[in-house]
């Protein structure tokens, strides 16, 4: 019984079957690479994206910066838009500050009397209240501030005893470096004007004088306020004031 040889044909018939066999069980494989990189990069392009959305994004502020920013409004219930509570928050950062409180009595002074022991009134850093003056204890740059609070009487009938003498308030400066009192601030209102309504024959005006402003200083200055209508003079908790303190 003869041996079966196979033909060229053959051989080259079963190497082809044996290539589409191996490429055939090979293309799962593939496949899988395949959806294997696409999720790759969606993933890199899904954390590009994050990456981008937290660079641009604005950072959120902390609890300090927010109220640092926080602006003062009408309906603050602590009364934040008052001059006198805010000029206690700023000069309480400062690197020195004074407070005084005004009083008056027309059977002890003859002059308004500024103190640090009573209502708001303080001291900080290096400041001294020496015989009625604020006196600086260095140079630099210094906001000076005070208020004068008045309510003056009115007569009813015109013309009697000439027109009233309008309020006024000063702040004054005594240096070395200049040789003589200067005038920092001052303000004078008007009052009694025409149109008020009359009671019982006279007419009571409120007014207050604020002055603000910022100097350069030297040390030992002086600083000291003078004031006319001391008998209409409104010195309540917070209506007349005198400070100063450092930028």
């Amino acid at each position: 019984m003869g041996g079966y040889a196979a033909a060229p044909a053959d051989l080259e018939l079963g190497i082809q079957e044996t290539v589409q066999a191996l490429g055939e069980k090979r293309s799962p494989a593939g496949w899988m690479w395949k959806v294997l990189g696409a999720v790759l990069a969606a993933a890199l392009c899904l954390g590009g994206l994050q990456l981008w959305a937290l660079y641009w994004a604005p950072r959120p502020q902390t609890t300090a910066q927010a109220e640092e920013r926080k602006a003062p409004t009408l309906g603050d219930p602590a009364g934040s838009t008052d001059p006198h509570h805010m000029l206690k928050q700023f000069s309480s950062n400062a690197k020195a500050a004074i407070h005084l409180v005004g009083t008056y009595d027309e059977d002890e002074s003859a002059q308004l009397e500024w103190s640090a022991s009573q209502g708001q009134g303080f001291t900080y850093g290096s400041f001294q209240l020496r015989q009625n003056r604020i006196v600086v204890p260095r140079g630099g740059l210094y906001f000076v501030y005070s208020q004068a609070s008045f309510r003056v009487t009115c007569g009813g009938e015109a013309g009697a005893g000439g027109p009233p003498v309008p309020p006024s308030h000063r702040i004054w400066r005594l240096s070395d470096s200049i040789g003589s009192k200067v005038s920092l601030l001052s303000a004078v209102r008007s009052v009694c004007q025409p149109g008020g309504a009359a009671g019982d024959g006279e007419l009571g005006w409120y007014n207050t004088i604020y002055l603000g402003a910022v100097f350069q200083l030297n040390r030992g200055d002086e600083l000291w306020t003078e004031t006319n209508l001391l008998p209409e003079l409104e010195t309540d908790e917070g209506k007349t004031f005198f400070g100063v303190f450092a930028l």
